[in-house]
């Protein structure tokens, strides 16, 4: 041994050498590393919990807490969670913060601050979720939504024009948002809709809201490609608090809205329950831009639904002819 450690430089001193020790920060140092590593939208869904987090826990070092220690302050977060009209018992809230924590876990395993094994968050468990009380809404309800947002309001033109977009691609409020003026595929009646996990895909759409959405741009002020489409009329795009705006308004006309909390994501119900009535389960799921197939297993490969029956499912929804829809059903 003593000949190999000299042909290789190495005295015996060098291997009594302690190895650097890499000091575990709080949660006070390390959370605004985790928040500048994740995207815009992580860091705004955990932005609650993580203060609260740090308000608790700031001082301490990540590798201090118990899985006890998170249980109760998953507890804590539960009980002390803003009651909404829709809130079932903070649920929703010791679900995220629990979520929220393993987000922070993650990046310290992945860092070499902690093992896995020492990762307390793993070791606790979510709260069971509840099946969701949202469902599709009738038609008269929605050509009530329709009307309510359409004649009442600060900007009726904006608000309609939102409805129908929502109505008619099924979209997340986070892809209306994103939409920009390269986004818009006149042609083709195709516009293209980031949303959630990064996805990306293209969303035929009739042509009459191709030829709002155009117009309501160009009247706005959008005329840079990366502008975006929709925009107050001083020429700002709109934020999430027209959403806000726009509900709380048709609740106070609708009450039935205001009662059931009903949002946008109603809307998405709404038209995906009607596709998949009408079409199929692959052409809703494509519809609503789901790539994962745990829900319908290793089938889902072979049944993927493909834009061209999107097409014809928007046809089928709006009465309007589309340019890619086929004009003859599919045959063998």
């Amino acid at each position: 041994m003593r000949l190999l450690l000299d042909r290789m430089g190495v005295s015996p001193q060098d291997l009594l050498v302690d190895a650097p020790v890499r000091t575990v920060p709080t949660f006070a140092e390390y959370l605004d590393r985790v928040a500048a590593a994740v995207s815009p939208a992580t860091r705004r869904a955990y932005d609650t919990c993580w203060r609260r987090l740090s308000s608790a826990w700031g001082d301490r070092r990540l590798d201090d807490p118990t899985a006890s220690d998170i249980k109760e302050l998953v507890e804590r977060t539960r009980l002390t969670a803003v009651v909404r009209g829709n809130s079932r018992g903070g649920r929703s809230a010791a679900e995220n913060m629990i979520t929220a924590l393993r987000c922070v876990y993650k990046h310290a395993v992945a860092d070499g601050l902690l093992s896995e094994s020492a990762n307390p968050a793993a070791r606790v468990a979510k709260p069971r979720r509840l099946a969701s009380t949202r469902r599709a809404l009738s038609d008269s309800q929605l050509q009530e939504v329709v009307a309510v947002a359409s004649t009442t309001g600060n900007d009726p033109h904006l608000d309609a024009l939102l409805v129908r977009l929502h109505i008619e691609t099924a979209c997340r409020r986070g892809g209306a948002l994103a939409l920009r003026l390269q986004d818009l595929d006149p042609q083709q009646c195709v516009i293209r809709l980031r949303e959630k996990g990064e996805t990306v895909r293209w969303q035929p759409v009739s042509p009459t809201l191709m030829h709002d959405l155009a117009d309501h741009a160009a009247q706005r002020g959008a005329m840079d490609a990366n502008d975006k489409v929709l925009r107050y009329r001083n020429s700002k795009p709109i934020t999430r608090r027209r959403y806000d705006y726009l509900w709380t308004r048709i609740g106070k006309h609708l009450p039935w809205v205001q009662i059931q909390q009903i949002s946008t994501h109603w809307i998405r119900h709404t038209t995906l329950t009607w596709v998949e009535r009408r079409f199929s389960y692959a052409v809703a799921k494509t519809f609503a831009g789901h790539t994962g197939r745990s829900d319908a297993g290793t089938t889902a490969t072979y049944v993927r639904a493909d834009i061209y029956e999107v097409a014809l499912a928007v046809t089928a929804l709006t009465g309007e002819p589309h340019p890619l829809a086929p004009s003859t059903p599919a045959t063998l």
